[in-house]
């Protein structure tokens, strides 16, 4: 029994992300499926093989992860996994062993796959043809875009995404009748699909956080649990507010003469304008604090919002106003 290098196989490094694998996967099937190799039919059917038993590992998280820890001691887990084989095969009659058939899987997948990942596979029942294993379908990844206030209110969104979904055609092998390359997914099993989904918005929901749709993901096979689909929120830029962690800025133009005398200034929050004294005196650019005017917290409580007052200067100013503003200065440079 020979070692097999999957990643080798698909082209990718052993650090390679699941979407890199899906790539990789779709492109080489693509390119050696038989049917689109007629001048070279017997290799192709090899090479085709070969990469779908790569995927049939690296693309399962939990086979990866079994793959991924054989490492250079794969023979002397070999040596295991064949001393339990046997042990399994001397049971003798009437034990529980002999509902299975441990003999092969029926993948046509070679020794290697047969050893790790069919015989030692766990969880499957007998059919016709060997095994057949219930595993859950993969989770899915794809963004959901939310205005701030979306994103304060939450509560609940019907949404359109576009998702990988089985394809309906070939059921996800990438065949149809006769071995034939599936025209509506061209071998890959999957399509994109457009479906809707109702999905409940925490409250406060921050930028890259995720929203779990469990069971909206990738179809099981072997009566396995679909997987789960994850929502990536993406917060589009809001003309008013800047965000930061759980509190809101915002920037409010106020009158040269507000901020020299002070006065009730009205300033937008996300639940609508609320009233702020500004003190005499106040500074261009100064940063006030509103106490609980920002984003919700999972404990029920608001973040701050942060208002940064900016001067604006008269402009059309009359001849009287112009009058005044000088001998306001003079009065100025007559403390100095």
């Amino acid at each position: 029994m020979n070692y097999k290098d999957y990643y080798q196989v698909l082209g990718i490094p052993k650090g390679a992300p699941e979407k890199d694998i899906k790539s990789a996967y779709r492109r080489l099937a693509r390119k050696w499926h038989p049917d689109v190799n007629p001048n070279n039919h017997a290799e192709a059917e090899e090479k085709f093989k070969e990469i779908q038993e790569a995927y049939e590992v690296l693309g399962d998280a939990e086979k990866r992860r079994k793959y991924d820890a054989l490492g250079s001691d794969w023979q002397n887990a070999a040596a295991q996994a064949e001393a339990q084989r046997r042990y399994r095969q001397q049971a003798g009659a009437g034990s529980h062993f002999d509902n299975f058939d441990f003999s092969t899987s029926g993948s046509g997948f070679s020794d290697f796959f047969e050893e790790f990942f069919g015989r030692m596979g766990g969880g499957g029942r007998r059919r016709a043809g060997g095994f057949t294993y219930a595993q859950k379908g993969q989770d899915l990844e794809t963004s959901i875009e939310l205005t701030l206030h979306e994103a304060y209110d939450g509560g609940k969104k019907t949404v359109s995404l576009q998702v990988e979904d089985v394809c309906p055609k070939c059921a996800g092998t990438g065949t149809v009748e006769r071995g034939r390359l599936c025209a509506n997914c061209h071998g890959t099993g999957r399509t994109i699909a457009v479906r809707k989904f109702e999905v409940s918005i925490p409250r406060g929901v921050k930028d890259g956080q995720r929203i779990r749709l469990a069971g909206q993901g990738g179809a099981g096979s072997g009566g396995g649990a679909n997987g789960d689909l994850y929502l990536v929120v993406h917060l589009l830029e809001d003309p008013h507010f800047e965000r930061t962690g759980d509190n809101l800025a915002v920037e409010l133009p106020v009158s040269i003469y507000d901020l020299v005398l002070g006065g009730e200034v009205r300033v937008p929050t996300m639940t609508g304008e609320v009233t702020m004294t500004l003190p005499a005196g106040t500074q261009n650019g100064a940063r006030l604090r509103l106490g609980g005017k920002g984003m919700p917290k999972r404990d029920g409580k608001f973040g701050d919002e942060f208002v940064r007052v900016v001067g604006k200067l008269p402009t059309d100013l009359s001849k009287r106003e112009l009058e005044l503003f000088k001998e306001l200065a003079a009065l100025r440079d007559g403390k100095h």
